[in-house]
Order: structure tokens, then C-alpha cells, then sequence
């Protein structure tokens, strides 16, 4: 049987996507493989948040032309963000497929009808290489089934797609769409499927978790759509314990705040983005809150909470941070004192609109080197 090896860069929606699109693979007869080298079709799942993660999945391309050499039938294709931004563009890379954020369900297919052309030696099929980055209505309801590891106890749900905020420094809006939320009822039979299964702990996955369904669904009781999620998911017989990934402080309610009180199944953690403690780079960065804000957030969290662990994701070295600037992050986190932070150095990403800031906004690699090391 044809061996399937995948490759995954990037977010945990990456790597629940990566799941799905394997076992969708296997029922069609193909056996997956941590090998490459014995691999007959080799699909990478990256994103294009950071070019540390394209780098590493264009370099991927020097193995597989070495394999090519003694294997041509091998089908080589890319999924995800990175294809969704790039399209044709990677066919010049040596990709046969490029399948865009909207299109997993239909991995299955391309990759079924490229291997057939390839094995069958018809190399004159106007087929033998597909590019699919077109959006599709209701993209977010095409992959239902939950996805795991054989064996398994934690596992990711995809509750959404999309996001509207369009931060200047972020590509994820152009890559993933608007906001797209799945009806709660589904979601939650997902949950139920997983449980059966022996899951027993879920990662509700978003863009921006935290406001799904605003546009869909109404607030009850003056409970958000994603805490009335919350609560049916942990209902679950079963599921013992329930995250979520990743939230925005924009939309981060008190009734999300209070949901840690009631709801003992929700597991003492957020991951709370900062990206930066600086208000003026906060503006620059379309991120539509204060620094004093995001503090007020913590505190309430950990007065409901008190053991709550936060972590969070922070840019350093982004266009037009100066010496104050980055000085008032910094003692943001003493403030805070997250308990875990992760911090990166800001990189172009092209088509937003922080990579068209002026020249002479922009940051040497030295700074960010010296501000990411001081941060850690």
C-alpha cells in the first residue's frame, strides 16, 4: 500500500488539521509513515504567522528532489496557511499539490487522483498537479469527525475558523477567512464521539476562541455563546478536563472570567496573548486594547481563579519600538509575572501591513536578538 508521510509546522490548529487529513488518508487505504525516505507521498502542514516555519518548510523541498531522483512517481504537497498564501507559487518549488485552509476535506481526493497519474505513468495528465486555495461556504463544518492519536487521552476540536481582527503584523485573516463558527450541538457530539473513544481531556481550538459564535448564536442569560459551549462541553460524560486556544483580551468577558469558578472541569490555565505592554506599539499593531486592560484582565482571572497559571506570546522588535517602548513591556511582565512566556523576534510577513511600515521604523536583528534574550 502507498505510505503517507506528513510534516506539521506551527499551531495546534495545524496539527488537529494534520490528524484529520491522516486518518481521512488511511481510510482510503494509504498507511502512514515517520519515514519520509519510504514515503510515496509526502504532504507539509505549515504555517506563515512566522517565517522561521515557511523557512523550514521550503527547505524541505532540497530532500524530496534528492528522493526524486530514484523515486519520480512521489507526490509532494504543501497545506495549510503557507499554501493558502503562496498558491502557484510553490508549484515552482517542486509542490504537485497545494491545498488552501478551506480545502482538507478534499486532500484525500487530489492526493488519490496525482498518485494514480503518477503510478499509471500518464506524466502527459494535465492533472498530475493541482492547486486549490479557493474559499468554500461552510469550510468549517466539512471536517466533523474528532481527531487523535491511537491511544490517546487529550484531543484537539476545531470550533471555528477565521478571524476578523486583522492585526497589522498577523497574515492569519488572509489565510483563514473570516470568522466561522460550527453549531454548539455539533461540537459537542464531536466531544461525546471522543469520549467514547476514551478521550478524556479536549482543546477547544480558534483563531480567537473566545468569540465564536458571536455572530451566529445569542447570549443567554447573559452568557456568550462560548461559555454556554463551555458548560455543554464539560457536561460530557467522560471529559475530565477542557482548554482552550487561543483567546484575544478583546471579547474576554467576566462571564468567561467567572466560568472558572463553577465550571471545575476547566483546566487552571490561559494562554493570554500580550503581543506587546507598550500602548503606542499596542495601536501600531491594530491590537485594540490598553496594557492597563490586559493587567485588569489578569487580576480578575486570577481573583476568580486564584491558581490559575497565565501564559503568553509576546513580539519583540516590532517596527517603530524604541527603547522606552520595549522598557515598558519588560516591566509588564514583572507586573504580571506570567508563568510561562513565549517570546519572538518580529519578521515581515508579506501582505500585511506592518511589513509596508517605513524603512526607517524597522529594527536591526541585533536589537531583537538582545530584547528576545532579555525577555527569557
Amino acid at each position: 500500500m502507498p505510505k503517507v508521510h506528513i510534516k506539521t509546522y506551527g499551531c495546534q490548529m495545524n496539527e488537529r488539521d494534520s490528524l484529520q487529513v491522516a486518518e481521512m488518508l488511511q481510510n482510503r487505504g494509504f498507511l502512514m509513515t515517520s519515514d519520509q525516505a519510504e514515503a510515496d507521498v509526502i504532504l507539509i502542514n505549515t504555517c506563515s504567522v512566522r517565517d522561521q516555519a515557511e523557512q523550514k518548510a521550503l527547505n524541505k523541498m532540497t530532500s524530496v528532489q534528492h528522493l526524486r531522483k530514484t523515486r519520480p512517481h512521489i507526490v509532494y504537497g504543501f497545506m495549510g496557511c503557507m499554501a493558502q498564501s503562496r498558491g502557484e507559487e510553490l508549484l515552482e518549488r517542486g509542490a504537485d499539490l497545494v491545498i488552501g485552509t478551506q480545502k482538507y476535506h478534499r486532500v484525500a481526493d487530489y492526493v488519490e487522483e496525482i498518485f494514480s497519474a503518477r503510478t499509471e505513468a500518464r506524466m502527459d495528465d494535465l492533472r498530475t498537479s493541482i492547486v486549490d486555495t479557493d474559499e468554500e461556504l461552510n469550510s468549517q463544518n466539512t471536517i466533523r469527525d474528532g481527531a487523535a492519536h491511537d491511544g490517546a487521552a487529550t484531543a484537539f476540536v476545531s470550533i471555528m475558523q477565521g478571524c476578523n481582527m486583522k492585526c497589522s503584523f498577523c497574515i492569519v485573516p488572509y489565510t483563514r477567512g473570516k470568522e466561522r463558527g460550527r453549531p454548539i450541538n455539533e461540537i459537542v457530539d464531536e466531544v461525546k464521539k471522543l469520549a467514547d473513544n476514551g478521550i478524556k481531556e479536549v482543546t477547544l481550538l480558534g483563531q480567537i476562541v473566545n468569540l465564536y459564535g458571536r455572530h451566529e448564536f445569542p447570549v443567554v442569560d447573559g452568557k456568550s455563546p462560548f461559555v454556554q459551549l463551555l458548560e455543554q462541553v464539560a457536561k460530557v460524560e467522560g471529559i475530565e478536563r477542557v482548554r482552550f486556544t487561543s483567546p484575544h483580551p478583546v471579547g474576554y468577558k467576566q462571564d468567561l472570567i467567572d466560568a472558572f469558578g463553577y465550571i471545575p472541569e476547566l483546566a487552571e490555565h490561559v494562554h493570554f496573548p500580550l503581543q506587546s505592554g507598550s500602548d503606542k506599539v499596542l495601536k501600531a499593531m491594530r491590537r485594540p486594547y490598553k496594557a492597563s486592560k490586559f493587567v485588569e484582565l489578569v487580576e480578575r482571572m486570577r481573583e476568580v481563579c486564584p491558581h490559575i497559571a497565565v501564559s503568553t506570546d509576546i513580539i519583540v522588535g516590532f517596527p517603530g519600538e524604541g527603547e522606552t517602548e520595549y522598557l515598558e513591556t519588560r516591566a509588564l511582565c514583572e507586573q504580571v509575572k506570567f508563568d510561562n512566556a513565549y517570546v519572538f523576534r518580529y519578521s515581515k510577513r508579506r501582505g500585511t501591513p506592518a511589513a509596508e511600515m517605513d524603512d526607517s521604523l524597522q529594527l536591526s536583528e541585533e536589537v531583537k536578538v538582545q530584547r528576545n534574550q532579555d525577555l527569557l
